[in-house]
């Protein structure tokens, strides 16, 4: 350890400086500590958002597709958990919003599935006695 002298005045500079890094250290991991903790929420609060947007577009999709008529049931289900999903972010409960979303986007691509089904299903019938109607003129005018 060999320059280590006793001087008071060369004493009281080190530790000067090493009190002065131990601030701006702390300082610098509370400011740190505070950007990460509102980047933190700022992103949380950005995937709430967009899970949010989404979860509307299917909704406004399943109404648009006719699921108030086939599927009514689900749509129902799907604008409840959205008007709770709403709620839970505007009360910052971000996580609870996310997964009502969530829920709410699953009901709605349900009520969307059920109503393209459903029409289908509806075209087909229509195609079968369509169907049977061409089938009863043509046995008609063969006898």
């Amino acid at each position: 350890m060999g320059a280590l002298t006793l001087q008071p005045d060369s004493l009281e500079v080190k530790m000067k400086d090493i009190s002065g890094f131990k601030w701006y250290r702390t300082m610098s991991l509370v400011a740190f500590a505070a950007i990460f903790t509102a980047a933190c929420a700022t992103t949380e609060k950005r995937d709430t958002a967009a899970q949010l947007a989404v979860a509307r577009t299917t909704v406004a999709d399943a109404v648009s597709a006719g699921a108030g008529e086939y599927a009514a049931v689900e749509l129902k289900t799907a604008q409840e958990n959205l008007d709770a999903a709403e709620k839970a972010a505007i009360a910052h409960d971000y996580k609870v919003a996310v997964r009502l979303g969530e829920k709410a986007q699953i009901n709605a691509q349900l009520a969307s599935s059920k109503t393209r089904a459903a029409k289908a299903q509806k075209a087909a019938d229509a195609l079968k006695d369509s169907n049977r109607a061409l089938q009863d003129e043509m046995d008609r005018t063969t006898k």
